[in-house]
């Protein structure tokens, strides 16, 4: 049964983790980071609360939380380390400054302006958006203010969207002659939290695989959902959560 389990997560892992573009589709991940980072600016910041709630603050206020070349970098590394949090249940994605994100730097799209530096930049994007997608966290995207753009594309990789008074979601690619390309305040803060509590009010075994049968139901032919279905609620039966529901007997409302 050990084994039986061991593996299912293991493959669950491995199909969590596994990217749309590799080197068969001249994806170059290195050489691409290598380039990005030549555009500096801003910061993607992450806190992992005790509660399993992590908070992914999009942090470049001078530009509206506009993606710079490193941020897009340290996004992909954000996600990794939510990849790696066993304790992990939900997550908050929000921007400082009380706006959301006014979609990719301009200066580090200019200088990015050629064919394939952009089929680069888009590939990067579309597998770390779709990693952030498929982790087995409850996400929300807290959208204050603007969401223009790569951040309006951001906000379609979470599992819910919550907007304050006030605030847009806007795909204004075709102003800018493109087609979207990525895949898709401390007071309200507060309120996402208390609102993703009732997603995640639980073991974080228990929501993890929640979220992973969706991700595979979303992404998988039915037979190969129902497998996978089958191998996460092994996990669980009989499980810690599960042997304690049955001792305590809790009611439904």
């Amino acid at each position: 049964m050990a084994n039986l389990l061991q593996t299912a997560k293991k493959r669950i892992l491995q199909q969590r983790r596994l990217s749309l573009y590799n080197g068969a589709h001249g994806y170059e991940e290195e050489l691409i980071k290598k380039k990005l980072q030549q555009f500096s600016g801003g910061s993607i910041n992450l806190s992992k609360e005790d509660n399993g709630i992590g908070i992914l603050t999009l942090n470049n206020p001078k530009l509206m939380n506009a993606f710079t070349g490193t941020m897009m970098v340290e996004l992909q590394e954000r996600v990794t380390e939510l990849e790696n949090w066993k304790d992990g249940k939900g997550l908050i994605i929000h921007g400082a400054s009380n706006t959301f994100c006014s979609g990719s730097d301009l200066n580090a799209v200019k200088e990015l302006s050629n064919s394939q530096d952009g089929m680069n930049m888009c590939m990067f994007m579309q597998n770390t958006l779709t990693r952030l997608m498929r982790l087995p966290l409850i996400s929300v995207a807290l959208v204050q203010g603007k969401a223009f753009g790569g951040g309006a594309e951001l906000t379609t990789a979470c599992d819910f969207r919550l907007m304050t008074p006030g605030s847009e979601i806007r795909f204004v690619h075709k102003h800018m002659g493109l087609v979207p390309g990525w895949g898709g305040a401390a007071a309200a803060l507060g309120h996402a939290r208390e609102w993703l509590s009732q997603y995640t009010d639980g073991p974080a075994a228990v929501i993890r695989a929640v979220k992973q049968v969706v991700t595979a139901g979303r992404e998988l032919p039915l037979e190969d959902a129902l497998r996978t279905e089958k191998d996460i609620f092994g996990t669980v039966w009989g499980g810690p959560a599960n042997l304690q529901a049955l001792v305590t007997r809790p009611k439904h409302k």
